[in-house]
Order: structure tokens, then sequence, then C-alpha cells
């Protein structure tokens, strides 16, 4: 019985799987025309398994001889005159497992001591021997190095460029997580490989990989019941859709996780909506290696740049700055409406628990007591209670953790919020958190039972952010349905002492009431 897959390269034979062929249109046109492109998508995203089924399809063909190459071996090696030999290494060590002829003669005599050239030679010496055209798929291609980056896509473009005269590889795709052009970021600007003779202009085209749309989830998951008559309910396959933005490895690891860790295999019993709520909070929890390799991300400066301005809601980001298309690459974020987010609410989520855990493992100190009754009043949540509690934390402790928010200082109040709510939503609270660059706050909605409480948060900036506060949180409130919200607003002003930031007032604002909180 076939399966969904949540560890490598899927095979249609025993896993459920959706054709990425119909995620890329055009790529075995540019074939036919000899081109060499790029595709990029983000990580676990189905680029392999595609790459695996195109090479299996034009070899099954007999128009070509097709050969898959991943070059992840090499990232380590820095110096180009042994990266570019382990590039011609790596190649022999697929080339010899497949049925293309002679392939114990590819670079059987190089000269790995003239590195500047030894690639070029070795294949047009190899596509020599061939008597049908060769395509090489290089995956993982943006795991090199600089240095042996360059040198590997010149001897690329001079085997291409003296095709007329010279025989060289048919067609070429290099694919990883980023786009080609942008490479170019990795290299110094007054690099001359930078010139009329760069390296990068022989790509014709770049594709991506795209999410799976809600139609392709309904059919992946319609393929288990077709075999097991186990039925995902419409609400199940929407809060799939809602939560994980078509992310093909979340789709994928929350089937799995209902049915194989929830269920058991139990095909009798349905794929709810409850059931996927369940799973979600497994994965966020659970952490498995697709989310922390992602969460390790956060360390680095260019993503930083990115998602602190995304949480604060604040700043422009420049769309086409390297900090931007790598940390979109990564599969972090999407611009929705001009604006900058997170690639979807799984992804928003992880981000911030991973960023506040050590505040929340603190939190867990006796010396912050807290039990959830503490903060309920006929089974509801009584927010000036929780709020003035948090001011006065916040008042007490502010200067000790901004400090520990050193990666991300400015986000820290922020931060510092939401791990002092999320111990109401251990308790069994939910947390909704709209965070966007260029939005100018934080909003957050607490929802404990049936009843919602919209918060949004932040930084005293100008004379007028309370006038924009009042605007932007009626305005989530109304998002919500709701008459009553609260507004925290952070002052980071050096000059005003502590206790003169906290107030606590209550205002009418188009017949709702909105709970200013001063911290």
């Amino acid at each position: 019985m076939r399966y969904f897959n949540i560890a490598g390269p899927c095979n249609s034979e025993k896993h459920y799987m959706i054709d990425a062929a119909t995620r890329l249109q055009g790529v075995e046109q540019l074939i036919d025309r000899e081109q060499y492109f790029v595709i990029h998508a983000a990580r676990q995203s189905g680029k392999t398994t595609y790459l695996k089924d195109l090479t299996g399809r034009l070899n099954a063909g007999g128009q070509y001889y097709a050969l898959y190459c991943s070059l992840e071996s090499v990232q380590n090696i820095v110096e180009p005159e042994k990266g570019i030999p382990a590039v011609i290494r790596t190649l022999y060590s697929f080339l010899k497992y497949t049925a293309i002829p002679d392939a114990g003669r590819f670079a059987s005599d190089a000269d790995y001591m003239d590195y500047n050239n030894v690639l070029r030679t070795s294949l047009t010496d190899y596509c020599i021997l061939l008597d049908k055209p060769l395509v090489i798929f290089f995956d993982e291609a943006d795991c090199l190095s600089d240095d042996t980056l360059i040198l590997f896509l010149r001897q690329l473009r001079a085997g291409y460029n003296e095709r007329s005269a010279t025989p060289f590889v048919h067609s070429v795709a290099l694919v990883g997580m980023r786009n080609i052009r942008d490479y170019k970021a990795r290299i110094r600007p007054d690099s001359e490989s930078l010139g009329s003779a760069s390296p990068f202009n022989i790509v014709t085209k770049s594709f991506t990989l795209k999410n799976f749309t809600k139609e392709e989830i309904i059919a992946l998951y319609g393929q288990h019941t077709g075999e097991t008559g186990q039925v995902f309910e419409k609400d199940a396959v929407e809060l799939v859709w809602e939560q994980t933005q078509g992310q093909p490895w979340l789709v994928n690891a929350i089937a799995d996780g209902v049915i194989e860790k929830i269920l058991h295999s139990d095909s009798t019993k349905p794929v709810t909506a409850e059931l996927v709520r369940e799973a979600i909070q497994n994965i966020i929890v659970d952490r498995p290696t697709h989310i922390d390799s992602l969460l390790e991300r956060l360390k680095e400066g260019r993503v930083r740049r990115i998602i602190e301005p995304m949480i604060l809601g604040e700043g422009f980001i420049n769309k086409g700055s390297d900090d931007f298309l790598y940390t979109r690459d990564l599969g972090l974020i999407r611009v929705v409406n001009t604006l900058i987010e997170p690639a979807n609410p799984i992804y928003a989520e992880v981000i911030i628990r991973k960023l506040s855990s050590d505040m929340q493992e603190e939190l867990q100190n006796p010396k912050y007591p807290y039990q959830l009754p503490r903060y309920l009043k006929d089974g509801c949540i009584d927010m000036d209670f929780l709020m003035r509690d948090f001011q006065q934390f916040w008042h007490a402790n502010s200067d000790i953790w901004v400090k520990r928010y050193s990666d991300y200082p400015e986000a820290a109040p922020h931060l510092v919020m939401m791990a002092f709510l999320q111990r109401v939503v251990n308790g069994g609270g939910q947390i909704v958190r709209e965070m966007a660059s260029g939005t100018g706050r934080l909003d957050l909605c607490l929802i404990y039972g049936n009843r919602k409480y919209p918060i949004e948060l932040k930084i005293r900036y100008g004379k007028k952010y309370l006038e924009e506060g009042f605007e932007q949180t009626a305005l989530y409130m109304d998002l919500h349905c709701c008459n009553e919200g609260w507004m925290v607003v952070f002052d980071r002003r050096k000059t005003v002492k502590g206790e003169d930031k906290l107030y606590f007032k209550k205002e009418a604002v188009d017949g709702k009431t909105i709970t200013v909180v001063g911290v």
C-alpha cells in the first residue's frame, strides 16, 4: 500500500504523489531547443522527484541520454582546484550506474592539474563518444562554493559557446534552492567575473516549482481515499490548505501525522479538521528535520534583516535585495498584495516559537507563578488582569530580556509578549498571528473557548501613533467581529523613566472599547 512520503524523493509506486510535470511547464521544449536553464524552489518542494522522473522519461523516449547528478557532496570544498575535480568524480559516480554507454571512459584520462579546463574537455571528449545528445540535470548546483561555482559555470559557458564546432552537452539544468541570477550577489562587486564574459549569461530561462494548489491537495488526498476508502472531510482539506498554502512537505506531513501517528493506520475513521489540527500541533511542537533546518536559518543576518521588520510590521524591504530573495527562496516568506509575510501560518507559528523559546522556558521558573485559572473569570479570560500582569512583568524584566534578544533587538518586546501569552495557549487557548512588513503593527488574536480577544502590538513612533493605532485596532476587531480589543504600546525611549511609560486606559472608538496598555 502506498503512503504519504516525508523523507526524500517520491516514487509513484510507493508514495501518493502529484506529477511534478503538471507544476512545471515548458522544460522539455527548452531541452529540444538545446537550452541551458535553471529550476529553483525551496527545500523539499519536489525538485529531485521531478528531475528523476524527467530523467527516466527522457531516457525511455530514446532521443537523448539523460543524467541526473547531485552536487551536494561537493559543497564543503572551497578551493576550485579541488572542487572541479570533485564535480567530475561526482559526475562519474552517477554516470556509472546508468545505461548510458561508455561510462567507464568518461574522464578516464582527465588532467586534473588543468582544473580551469578539465570539466569542459572531459564533457566534450565524452559527448564525442555518444550516439545521442547528452542532457545533464545538476541538482543542488547552488551548494558549490563561490570560486568553484564561477569556474564550473565558466567551463559550461565555454563548451556551450563552441557547440557548433565541438560536441558538448546538449542541454543543462542547474537546479537548487536559488535562482542563478542570485548567485551573483555571492561574488564580490569588483570581481571581473561579472564583466562581459560573465559565466551567468548562458541561462535562457529560470523556472520555479510552485506549491500545490488546493485542487492538487484534493487530488493527492483523493489517491489515498481511492486506495483505502478513508475520506478526508472537506473542512479538513480546507484547513490543510489554509495552514500550509500548499507547501508540499507540510501537506504530506499532516496527512502522515493523522493517518500513521494519530489513527495508527485505521482507515475506517475519516480524517477530520480536528485531527488535522492535532497533527499540525504535533509538527509545531516536535519540529521535525524539515522545520528545524529552516529555523536554523533565523540566525543568519540576511534572514534576520527580513524577518525582524516582518514581525514588527515596520520598514521598507527591498524586494530586489539579496536578503529578500534568499529568504524567499528558503521558503520562509511570500508576498501578498505587496506585503511580505510568512509563507504560511505554520511557518509563522514555528518562527515565533523558535525566537521566543528561551523566554517560554524561563517562564516555567517558579519565580513567575502561573496557573491558567488565575486569568479566568466566569470561564473567560480576564484580559485586564492579564494585561496588567504583563505590564508589571515587562516593567520589571524588560532590560534583561532585550539584551537576551541580541539577534532580534527591535522585535524583543513583541517576542516577549508572545512568549508571555503562550502560557495561555498551553493552557488550552490559541493565538492567531497576523504579521507582515509595512503594516505598522503586529496583530494577535487570543482565542479561548468561544471567545476572541484581539490585541495589537505597536512601537511608539511619531506623534500620531495613538490615532493610527486606534484605527488599526478597530479594523482588526471588525475582522474578528469583536467589540472589545487591546492595544499594547511599547515605549522604547531612553529619556523616559520606566514607571512613566506605564498607563492603562479604556477608549471608546466607533462604539467599540479599546484598552490601551502602555509599557
